[in-house]
């Protein structure tokens, strides 16, 4: 009597305890509609805007100087350093990268050049193929509306320009000057290109698809320092000598 006694609550329990985890899947397993995406390491994720700036979009990250660092970046007064090899020290260079390093303590100025470098060939490149999209989010105003009336009046004559950089030799810092926490670097870039412009029926009108020539070029880029976009805009181009 007992051994049935046992037997028939066990099978009571297991019934109870069946139909509880029945309950709880028939709950938990339904989706709700609010449920998180799977995780994919590989996808690209949208970053929030950067702060404004008065002259739109920027370029040339700043290496070490990210939001983090830039919010924290200390006031006190820098120690001058020793610019050699950089640009010509107690030059208005020099100290102008003194004042950058005021305000931003990671400010590289190496580092700066590589990137400006990667600037330069991915404008020049984008101006050449009339490609509106990547200059836009790469120059400020003033500097993408004059590319814009350079690339509308080829569309005009019906000519294309090819450009093939064969080598960027040297993006040296030849200024810097900061006013206002504004600050602005130039850098002079000495390259060497093909670039040939054809007309509306395949014609070279201006420059050789055969051969290299040499291209000296002068850019300012400008940052408000202690912003948390670390990035440059490009604000002022001219041809150097």
């Amino acid at each position: 009597m007992m051994q049935d006694s046992l037997d028939l609550t066990t099978l009571i329990f297991l019934g109870l305890a069946v139909f509880v985890i029945w309950k709880l899947r028939s709950v938990l397993g339904q989706k709700t509609g609010s449920e998180r995406p799977p995780f994919n390491p590989l996808a690209r994720r949208e970053e929030p805007p950067p702060a404004a700036s008065r002259d739109g979009d920027n370029v040339v990250r700043l290496p070490g100087a990210g939001p983090e660092r830039a919010a924290a970046a200390p006031v006190a007064t820098a120690v001058p350093r020793n610019w050699k090899g950089v640009v010509e020290p107690n030059s208005p260079a020099a100290r102008g990268l003194d004042q950058i390093l005021q305000q931003e303590p990671g400010f590289d100025p190496r580092g700066f050049a590589d990137g400006a470098k990667v600037a330069y060939e991915t404008i020049v490149t984008a101006f050449a193929k009339g490609d509106r999209k990547t200059l836009k989010t790469l120059l400020s105003r003033e500097v993408a509306d004059g590319f814009e009336r350079a690339i509308q009046g080829r569309e005009r004559a019906g000519q294309t320009v090819e450009t093939t950089f064969v080598s960027i030799d040297r993006a040296e810092i030849v200024g810097v000057d900061v006013r206002n926490r504004v600050a602005q670097v130039t850098v002079r870039y000495l390259s060497k290109l093909i670039t040939a412009t054809r007309g509306p029926q395949g014609q070279v009108v201006d420059g050789s698809p055969d051969k290299v020539v040499d291209v000296t070029d002068v850019w300012t880029f400008a940052r408000t320092l202690g912003s948390r976009d670390p990035n440059w805009q490009l604000v002022a181009t001219e041809a150097g000598q």
